[in-house]
């Protein structure tokens, strides 16, 4: 287990305009890439990605309670998602995605488990949500997508949303932790905007996003290379 601390804390009010300048500001990329690729979305998590394993760890670690408002950052088709729900069927749960095909999928699944949970339409740089307004923060396979740029954004508007101590949780690719897992991490590396996780800079990103505390508390292997689950905490004011 690593930890890493942050001691000049930054203070943040409203940061972003949702009109942010640029034309590639809010660029994402959809599931695999393509979105003809997003019907296959859970058979390839399931099976490649060993969702199964260290999506409940995750959960188990957001130590959620009944009074909690959880997100779902990035939920996609809402696997992670109905086990936070799951977890503690008294919490609210919402799950967040810009993309609506995927959302549409999700909707399906938590129709079919029969669970009160809210999906909101939107992009990660410019969250529709009060600040402080959040106790967990959950993010599975999401910063990967994103350029260095605007995984910092997404990150500082995480922080705002949680409340001070409230805790971050994310699942991502990193750091090749054996020689096994160095082949595919060169491959990853190289494909949307995995460059930074697979470097091992997620952390410093982390930082420089105003996090104080900071833990590596897994890693998996998979056939794309090392999953590392980090919890992160914002500051108390």
């Amino acid at each position: 287990m690593k930890r890493w601390r942050n001691r000049n804390y930054l203070s943040f009010s409203v940061l972003f305009n949702c009109s942010l300048s640029g034309k590639n500001s809010d660029r994402y990329i959809p599931a695999f890439s393509f979105g003809f690729l997003t019907p296959l979305y859970d058979f390839v998590m399931r099976w490649v990605t060993r969702e199964s394993v260290f999506k409940p760890d995750l959960v188990k670690s957001m130590e959620i309670t009944e009074e909690y408002k959880v997100l779902d950052l990035g939920c996609g088709t809402a696997t992670l998602t109905i086990l936070i729900k799951k977890a503690c069927v008294e919490a609210r749960v919402v799950g967040f995605d810009v993309d609506s095909r995927i959302l549409a999928i999700a909707r399906s699944k938590i129709k079919k488990a029969d669970l009160d949970i809210a999906l909101n339409l939107g992009t990660v740089l410019c969250l529709p949500y009060a600040d402080n307004s959040f106790d967990r923060v959950a993010s599975s396979m999401v910063l990967h997508h994103l350029t260095r740029e605007n995984k910092i954004l997404a990150l500082k508007e995480v922080f705002r949303i949680l409340k001070p101590a409230g805790e971050l949780l994310v699942a991502d690719f990193g750091k090749p932790q054996n020689i096994f897992m160095r082949r595919p991490s060169l491959i990853i590396r190289h494909l949307e905007e995995a460059s930074d996780n697979v470097k091992g800079l997620l952390p410093e990103i982390f930082q420089l996003a105003g996090f104080g505390e900071i833990e590596e508390i897994g890693k998996y292997m998979s056939i794309f290379g090392t999953i590392s689950l980090y919890k992160i905490c914002r500051p108390r004011e």
